[in-house]
């Protein structure tokens, strides 16, 4: 069940040290996102933290391309990944057809992040509620 929160987790995996509930970012990077329609769309290229309340805003999903030519990323907001420690990738809960019908972005033209009507557009594509209002543990994480 997701509390939309973060992410969920599904496939067990607990063991000594780090993971899957605590986990550096970079051992995330690279792990493929498949659709919900069983289809590998690409991979887990960024983890973009939200510096000023702590939390993950997004993973960059880098999709299509060939040694970075023609790539078109897509920022995911993290509540819309469940993390498969058996099978070591993400899923998204959207068809393969609906995440190249988002517009993404190229690498040298990155869109403000930070920018909150930018984030509400892609977080209600992605159907989830931007995470900068709801509140954690009773404090608010607002902006």
């Amino acid at each position: 069940m997701n509390t939309g929160q973060g992410g969920n987790i599904v496939g067990g995996g607990v063991g000594e040290g780090p993971g899957p509930d605590v986990m550096a970012a970079a051992t995330l990077d690279g792990d493929e996102v498949r659709s919900s329609d069983g289809q590998d769309i690409g991979k887990i290229s960024d983890i973009m933290l939200d510096v000023r309340s702590g939390r993950i805003a997004y993973a960059v999903l880098s999709e299509g391309g060939f040694l970075g030519v023609g790539t078109k990323l897509h920022a995911i907001p993290w509540s819309a990944l469940t993390l498969d420690t058996a099978e070591k990738c993400f899923h998204v809960d959207m068809t393969a057809q609906q995440i190249k019908d988002e517009p993404g972005f190229d690498k040298d033209h990155w869109p403000a992040m930070a920018d909150e009507k930018y984030g509400a557009e892609i977080h209600r594509y992605y159907n989830r509620d931007p995470y900068w209002g709801r509140s954690v543990g009773g404090v608010s994480d607002t902006l």
